[in-house]
């Protein structure tokens, strides 16, 4: 599918920086953080007790976190925009589904996902596009699946970068709002949300990181 612009672009950088960012960010030797791992568990236990259908974990990059969460589990498939991305998560983890595509957009029906899992992956979207983005994830859910999304909150902060993972060329554009906000427009889209949590920015990080498990009610109209 022809994408926009912008989306076009962070296809084309995640492309360039994807060996680096395999190595360097979610390579062997790095490993989960507690309270991500904690987060992840309490997600893995929420899908796979109600079965009501796979997760789909959108912007899955090389796949480590899918692969983590297969390991709880969890019936899983991985999407992301880059296709060389999705390349060397097949080839690292040929167990598992990966497939090509933008989460505006996702390959699965109406209520036909039990979880959405965007970890660390929405921040590349322009604000203005976050409610038809929460509104795709609401839709793709079954009544009473739970989404869990991870990101790096700040104050309505937009940055600019010329280079990627590794020092490539590559520019990439992320964008920062605070954990109320995000929280807000999830409500807005239809999700209850059941759990909030903040974590103190890592050494040499400049931004908390927000974690948002929420449900969709069982009664919710699709968007």
């Amino acid at each position: 599918m022809e994408l926009p612009s912008h989306l076009d672009a962070v296809r084309q950088s995640y492309d360039a920086v994807a060996a680096d960012y395999a190595r360097t960010v979610e390579g062997p030797a790095v490993a989960l953080d507690p309270l991500s791992r904690a987060v992840l568990g309490a997600f893995a236990e929420l899908v796979t007790s109600a079965g009501a259908g796979p997760a789909a974990d959108v912007g899955c990059g090389p796949g480590k976190v899918t692969a983590y969460l297969s390991g709880l589990g969890v019936p899983v498939f991985g999407v992301d925009l880059s296709p060389r991305m999705v390349e060397l998560a097949r080839a690292a983890h040929p167990e598992l589904r990966f497939d090509v595509g933008p989460m505006s957009a996702l390959a699965a029906g109406d209520g036909e996902l039990g979880g959405v899992l965007a970890f660390y992956s929405t921040h590349h979207l322009p604000p203005e596009e976050l409610p038809a983005v929460y509104g795709e994830f609401l839709r793709a859910l079954a009544p009473g699946g739970h989404l869990l999304l991870v990101t790096r909150v700040g104050d309505e902060g937009h940055q600019h970068r010329r280079y990627g993972y590794g020092g490539d060329s590559a520019p990439f554009d992320s964008y920062r709002l605070p954990e109320d906000r995000i929280a807000e427009l999830l409500e807005r889209a239809g999700f209850t949300i059941e759990a909030r949590t903040l974590q103190a920015p890592e050494e040499g990080a400049k931004r908390p990181v927000a974690g948002f498990l929420a449900r969709k009610p069982a009664t919710a109209a699709t968007t």
